[in-house]
């Protein structure tokens, strides 16, 4: 998640507006710029946005149930087994498409990046 989080503010409003700007500063950062030229790469970005999105918030939900005790030995096993081979999986399209985790992290403005 991004660095710049407001979580409490204590100043002015006035302080307030600074820090919500500084979100603002760049939008243009992160922006799936879609032409006729890369339909296929912005695309296939936002695409693999959403899957990694995806991914790490089984992967949070695992590790829960992993640590609430409520999985078998083969079970917490399989699920290892299984996240690995989607996060490999995840490297190897990321490479055919030329993206980088830089790539996928999309700018939501105030509420910062997605990942």
């Amino acid at each position: 998640m991004s660095e710049n989080k407001i979580l409490f503010n204590t100043g002015s409003l006035d302080d307030l507006s600074g820090e919500i700007g500084n979100f603002t500063a760049n939008p243009e950062k992160s922006k799936l710029k879609l032409t006729p030229d890369n339909a296929d790469s912005g695309l296939a970005k936002l695409v693999l946005t959403l899957v990694e999105l995806i991914r790490k918030l089984v992967e949070k939900q695992a590790m829960r149930r992993v640590d609430g005790g409520t999985l078998t030995d083969t079970e917490i096993e399989r699920l290892g087994e299984t996240l690995m081979k989607l996060e490999l999986k995840m490297e190897e399209m990321k490479k055919h498409f030329n993206l980088t985790d830089r790539d996928l992290n999309i700018n939501l403005g105030p509420l910062g990046d997605l990942m």
